[in-house]
């Protein structure tokens, strides 16, 4: 695991087309932005593994180390977690 030293308003670039910003630090408490394609799901992680457990029940397999994890199917991801209006522009 990378581990980054951000400080308020400081990015981390992702790839070519993810940026992550730290927009708010409050106790223990960290609020990241991120800017990604539309194409590319971003998920808290208990939100995605929620959704590969779902995945895995649609797909009929009862124990959760049955099959390895991957990314769930676009339909699975819309349905679950759909993105709201225009994405903004920082």
């Amino acid at each position: 695991m990378l581990v980054l030293s951000r400080k308020l308003n400081q990015a981390i670039m992702v790839g070519d087309n993810v940026r992550i910003v730290v927009v708010a630090v409050d106790r223990d408490q960290v609020k990241l932005g991120i800017d990604a394609p539309r194409e590319i799901p971003v998920h808290r992680s208990e939100v995605f593994e929620e959704i590969q457990r779902a995945n895995r029940q649609a797909a009929g397999l009862a124990d959760a180390e049955a099959a390895p994890a991957r990314p769930a199917a676009p339909s699975t991801l819309a349905t679950l977690t759909a993105r709201k209006g225009p994405k903004k522009k920082t």
